[in-house]
């Protein structure tokens, strides 16, 4: 036995984490199914959160736990876990907890939720491994290239739309993407790709919709003497801002704001709704619901 051999075998067997999220029809039966097949299978649980929709007859649970094993540990899980979730018409998933997610970030003038991204993901706040940046315009190329990430210059115009989204969802494929987060992506999605996308695009908005649309929300909200400023993270689909909340952020403010104040403060909400809301999602978090959320924090 080498020394290395001699003191892995003295430190013990390793042990790892994971997070096991599913969602099913309510009935009675469920926790103590899957606290079953955990203790089962030698785990401990470390944490739990469980919701159960009364109205619509649904249950929501997220379970954090740890077992003694290796890499392939959550591998011989998953395989043996149908045995429950098929009982219970689950949908589910079960993944290493702590495990990066591959995400790719879009961008158009606006920087700050994209700098607050990538400086979260530098710090090990965010699970995320950012991969790319894509943008319609060059402003924030040092800036990610400095973070050491490669950027694409997507230009779009009405004529080239189509070819401006099968170059993202060529990047997706190429960079085996998990998540896109359009932070403050100043362009629509056709329907196609937001249900190519589906689950699994994240987009961020002020929350004045749809009183205040179009050029300079903030300079309107000023004009009507707004009392709140807001931002809202969500999924994107086919309508356009509407899609399944995550997160959403909200200040108080006064007459004492002036435009300027109220864009300053419209940013802060949106970079932490939007920073909430992928950490959520790529946690396991976050259970859609067809046109609702539940978020197991």
């Amino acid at each position: 036995m080498t020394a290395i051999q001699s003191e892995a075998s003295a430190a013990g067997p390793q042990v790892v984490e994971h997070v096991l999220t599913l969602d099913c029809p309510e009935q009675k039966g469920i926790v103590h199914a899957v606290s079953g097949f955990l203790l089962e299978h030698g785990c401990d649980i470390l944490d739990i959160k469980q919701y159960g929709e009364r109205s619509e007859g649904h249950f929501f649970m997220r379970v954090h736990f740890s077992s003694e094993g290796d890499a392939s540990t959550a591998e011989r899980l998953r395989a043996a876990f149908p045995a429950v979730g098929d009982r219970f018409a689950m949908n589910w998933q079960l993944e290493r907890h702590g495990s990066k997610r591959r995400v790719l970030i879009m961008v158009s003038k606006f920087g700050h939720c994209l700098n607050d991204l990538l400086f979260r993901a530098r710090i090990g706040e965010l699970p995320v491994d950012v991969v790319a940046v894509v943008s319609n315009h060059t402003d924030h190329q040092t800036l990610v290239e400095w973070h050491g990430i490669p950027f694409f210059h997507v230009p779009v115009t009405a004529a080239t739309k189509p070819e401006a989204e099968q170059r993202l969802l060529d990047l997706v494929e190429e960079f085996d993407v998990e998540l896109v987060v359009l932070a403050r992506y100043m362009q629509v999605l056709s329907d196609d790709l937001t249900r190519r996308l589906d689950g699994r695009a994240i987009n961020i908005h002020h929350s004045f919709l749809p009183s205040f649309k179009g050029a300079k929300p903030y300079h309107q909200a000023y004009a009507r003497g707004v009392k709140t400023v807001g931002a809202t993270a969500h999924y994107v689909n086919a309508e356009l801002d509407e899609g399944p909340i995550i997160s959403q952020q909200v200040v108080e403010v006064d007459h004492t704001y002036g435009p300027e104040d109220l864009v300053a403060a419209g940013r802060d909400t949106e970079c932490k709704a939007l920073s909430n809301a992928v950490r959520w999602h790529c946690e396991g978090r976050v259970i859609l619901q067809g046109n609702r959320t539940v978020v197991l924090r």
